[in-house]
């Protein structure tokens, strides 16, 4: 970690840096993924640096999806590890749903370091993915899946996506949830559920919320009522007024 004074204006954004530059020396994170995170540093300038009341109505959504799944699975890539690795096991725990590794880009070992990240993290169960289980309409690395985790899921959380396999899941009939800061994306726009926030608050909310909704009588209103497209519009809308002062 760098010596950014916590005085500094710009401390917590350049901490979440100094965490994605190590997952990258780590090798968890890919190079790449640190043009990802600039473009979503971008966009959460837009949105004030605060989880506003449009990714509140995705939370209680994402939260009673994931309750009401038969079968939940929570997909990470490299940067979701490097951020937030506490935060998504402990989703993981609290929908006793299990982790599953899959990344577009592979170099390296990639995978099997972020699986013994996790575990070192906690983790118990982290499934790795397997040329077993392969999704349709996808050609890149990250159609390949474990059979017992994204294959056979009914829901997918998947924070940090991209819009390929977003679309290729839902094409095959799952639902997809996940947390995208920029509301022009196509995963933003594929998704079920859209969460336009960023990850490390997101994450807490989320297993709050979960937790408060296992604690009284889970039902579908939320879901009946939610619409993604509004979300995405009011997140729009946020940011316009913000540009034009």
């Amino acid at each position: 970690m760098s010596d950014v004074p916590k005085s500094h204006p710009r401390y917590l954004s350049l901490t979440l840096r100094d965490t994605i530059v190590a997952g990258v020396e780590k090798g968890i994170t890919s190079i790449h993924g640190l043009i990802a995170h600039g473009r979503g540093e971008a966009y959460d300038y837009l949105i004030g640096e605060k989880t506003q009341p449009f990714a509140k109505t995705a939370i209680r959504a994402a939260a009673v999806m994931l309750c009401l799944a038969e079968h939940p699975i929570i997909s990470v890539n490299g940067n979701v590890a490097a951020l937030v690795p506490q935060d998504i096991i402990e989703l993981g725990q609290i929908l006793k749903a299990p982790l599953e590794v899959n990344i577009f880009h592979t170099e390296s070992g990639r995978e099997q370091k972020i699986q013994q990240h996790l575990q070192n993290h906690g983790a118990s169960d982290v499934l790795m993915p397997t040329t077993e289980g392969q999704l349709s309409y996808i050609d890149s690395n990250r159609k390949f899946v474990h059979p017992e985790g994204i294959f056979k899921a009914d829901v997918v959380f998947v924070p940090l996506e991209d819009g390929d396999r977003c679309e290729a899941l839902r094409k095959m009939g799952k639902d997809v949830v996940t947390v995208d800061l920029n509301p022009m994306s196509r995963t933003a726009k594929h998704a079920s559920v859209t969460i336009i926030d960023n990850v490390v608050r997101a994450l807490p909310l989320l297993c709050h919320e979960i937790k408060t909704l296992s604690e009284n009588a889970t039902t579908q209103k939320t879901l009946a009522h939610y619409s993604n497209e509004a979300v995405l519009k009011e997140a729009l809308q946020h940011i316009s007024r913000g540009a034009n002062g």
